[in-house]
This record gives structure tokens, C-alpha cells and sequence, in this order.
């Protein structure tokens, strides 16, 4: 059995057992005899199934490497078998085994490598449901430059308009007497 370490990506490693890849061109061989043989183009498929020509290109040449996610690849041979009247939990049976294969294999000091990467690499989940500490400094900090700058516009606009306490006495009102 030939290996070949190629890296990491998204926190997953990814050896290539050669032999065990066979299996995922094996499946993807079914699925593009089965569309040939009933004269679906990638097209028409890609199109019907809700997925990028490219994808359904990769599903039947067994491309693993051009899926992020391996649960996605499960489902798009499911949909995909299932849209060619195939059996899909046959595939998707063949494709666990194939998984468990690929997965049993890599060496656990890979994985042990894989999760401390995981955890340096680690971002902070943030969601509207999550609260930050920082957030309320910032609010507070703003409301109150907010306050401020409208009591100096308020306070300007009282001086610049020339309202004074003399301006509501007596002598300044005109009044009218009609008969």
C-alpha cells in the first residue's frame, strides 16, 4: 500500500491510501454509466439536482479532495443516485465503508497533530445569541458622545438665535385693541 502525506486543511488530514481510493472511483464510475445510459448530460444533471457542473464532474471521477466536507459528499451521491434511479443506499452504504477505511488508517499521532492545530487555530464563535464583554463599553462610550454633542449643538443654537431672558418682557409685546 502505497501513502502519501499531503497536509492539513480545515483541521482534517489528508493521507491518500491509493488503494482505498478506488473504491471512491469505483462509486463514481456507477453514477456516470447510469446518467450515460440514460442520456443525462453533467449539464442537465448539475441543473435538475441544484449543484455546479464541477461538483458532478468531480462526483464520478471520485475526487474527494474537491469536497470540504465528506458528510456533503455523502449526500451529494445520495441525491445523485437517487436521481439516476439507482440504489442509493447501496452507494451510500459502499461510500461508508470506503470512509471508514480512509479514516481508520491515519496514524493517531496525525490526528493528536491535527487537534492541538485545531485549538491554536481556534476563532471565537460569535453569534447575535452570544454576548461580548467589550460591546457594552463601546455602546456606553458612544451613547454618551451622542449626549454630548447634542447638548452643544442645543447650547449653540440658544446662543446663535439671540434667545435672552429680556426677550419676553412687556415692552417687547404689541398689542392690539379692537372695537
Amino acid at each position: 500500500m502505497f501513502v502519501a502525506f499531503i497536509g492539513t486543511e480545515h483541521g482534517l488530514c489528508y493521507y491518500y491510501f491509493f488503494e482505498e481510493l478506488r473504491c471512491l472511483k469505483d462509486i463514481g464510475a456507477k453514477l456516470k454509466e447510469a446518467r450515460e445510459s440514460i442520456g443525462v448530460s453533467v449539464e442537465e444533471a448539475a441543473e435538475d439536482l441544484k449543484l455546479k457542473v464541477s461538483q458532478i464532474e468531480n462526483l464520478e471521477a471520485g475526487n474527494m479532495e474537491a469536497f470540504q466536507d465528506v458528510f456533503y459528499l455523502k449526500y451529494f451521491i445520495k441525491d445523485y443516485a437517487k436521481y439516476l434511479g439507482l440504489k442509493h443506499e447501496d452507494l451510500v452504504d459502499e461510500f461508508n465503508e470506503f470512509l471508514f477505511d480512509f479514516t481508520s488508517k491515519i496514524p493517531s499521532e496525525v490526528i493528536e497533530e491535527a487537534k492541538q492545530k485545531r485549538e491554536k487555530e481556534k476563532k471565537e464563535f460569535s453569534s447575535p445569541y452570544t454576548k461580548k464583554e467589550g460591546h457594552n463599553k463601546t455602546y456606553i462610550i458612544c451613547i454618551g458622545v451622542c449626549v454630548l454633542v447634542l447638548l452643544v449643538f442645543i447650547i449653540t443654537y440658544f446662543v446663535v438665535s439671540g434667545v435672552r431672558n429680556n426677550d419676553f418682557k412687556d415692552d417687547n409685546v404689541t398689542y392690539v385693541i379692537r372695537r
